[in-house]
């Protein structure tokens, strides 16, 4: 059974001491009125709340009045999810939490908890049912539910526990070892996307607007499995292979792996340092209106047009950490010890900025170096062009991986 049977319940007629999403006592509008005097027809998430509404997964407030920006709180949600299940769980959770004792919430949770939507272990210190929800706890919840009831969904977690998530918290101020999974499948499947900003906004509030939209496109994914969503291959691919190349390219690392020299380290021709590798990143932009990669916004810049689809080439981006040692060591050193794909020039659009990470400097390059013993991570870039690539890269242990046409 998949979480779709899930959702295919409704609160409507469901008798609560509190309404969900509600106060207690509110007087609430029937499902099948689903126009609201706050959400007029202009309002983004005014389709997905009717719909929300007649599937009875929502109930408004008294006298025609949603609240589409009312912040829900981890009670609300757990209810929500607890609610609509038409489940059995294996086994049965009760008083998983002291400070819900006697409280409206207290059955819901349990059975939220024992859906595996909520892990006790996230709450030592207690629930806290009035905390508002937060997008990063809203990741962890909805992918925690689906890897409960689907084993693939379950290995993508364990695929994306290193991946990179193309938000600017991937660098600063950083997303915790722990969410990074959870964040990935959320993402990789729509469920939840980034701001415009380039933010995931980690501990930002979720308003009721914006979960009526997170339920419907959670049924969707539910009928679903894993491998359907392409961001999320992606995802699990850099999380395991270290590079997405040949999902978006026409090239391919043949019978080596990138992931076999990840993490190792290359020492300069010139002995002016040392670098590690890290990932490999392709763009396809061979269609620029519909860039293959989820990661073509976070290295590819509207400015870059014409440069690429003059030459048509593959844009790709090379994370590495260059640790100094020769004195005054500046872009040069890099330049001059390195001869293989290691190589690489610097992203010229203002991506890096907006995000966040690091690129080779084009000025003041033994400033930019200085203090840096301990090591500096940014991003190099190549184009690779089809029909004229092939390139290899040696690490100090002998570990190889060699680029090439499919």
């Amino acid at each position: 059974m998949t979480l779709l049977t899930i959702f295919k319940g409704v609160l409507s007629g469901v008798l609560m001491s509190t309404a969900v999403f509600g106060f207690a006592g509110a007087e609430t509008v029937s499902a099948a009125t689903s126009k609201f005097k706050d959400v007029p027809a202009s309002h983004w998430a005014s389709s997905s709340i009717e719909a929300a509404v007649k599937k009875g997964y929502f109930k408004g407030y008294g006298k025609g009045v949603f609240k589409p920006n009312a912040t829900v709180t981890r009670d609300e949600f757990a209810a929500l999810m607890a609610r609509v299940s038409k489940l059995t769980p294996t086994e049965e959770k009760t008083n998983v939490f002291n400070d819900l004792k006697n409280h409206w919430s207290s059955k819901e949770v349990d059975r939220a908890v024992s859906l595996g939507f909520i892990n006790p272990k996230d709450y030592p210190n207690g629930f806290k049912p009035n905390t508002a929800l937060t997008r990063e706890e809203m990741a962890k919840w909805l992918s925690s539910g689906l890897a409960a009831k689907d084993k693939e969904f379950k290995q993508a977690l364990e695929d994306t526990k290193t991946t990179l998530i193309p938000v600017k918290e991937a660098f600063k101020p950083g997303i915790s070892q722990a969410s990074i999974p959870y964040i990935a499948v959320a993402m990789g499947t729509n469920l939840m996307s980034g701001y415009p900003d380039g933010s995931f906004g980690l501990k930002n509030t979720t308003t009721r607007a914006e979960t009526s939209a997170i339920l419907l496109r959670l049924e969707k994914v539910n009928n679903q499995s894993a491998d359907s969503f392409t961001d999320l291959n992606e995802l699990r691919m850099v999380g395991t292979k270290k590079t997405n190349l040949e999902l978006v390219t026409p090239f391919t690392t043949g019978n080596t792996s990138f992931s076999d020299i990840s993490g190792k380290k290359k020492t300069f021709r010139n002995g002016a340092g040392t670098l590690e590798v890290h990932r490999f990143i392709a763009v396809d932009t061979q269609k620029w209106n519909a860039k293959k990669s989820v990661y073509a916004p976070f290295f590819v810049a509207d400015s870059d047009k014409d440069f690429i689809n003059q030459r048509k080439v593959f844009p790709s981006f090379l994370q590495i950490t260059i640790y100094p040692k020769s004195k005054n060591f500046d872009v040069s050193h890099y330049y001059n010890g390195t001869i293989d794909f290691t190589n690489g020039g610097p992203i010229i659009n203002d991506l890096p900025n907006k995000f966040g990470y690091n690129t080779l400097p084009r000025m003041d390059t033994k400033e930019f170096f200085a203090d840096k013993s301990k090591g500096v991570t940014l991003w190099v870039t190549h184009y690779l062009k089809d029909g004229q690539f092939n390139s290899q890269i040696d690490m100090d242990d002998g570990s190889v991986v060699y680029f090439s046409q499919k």
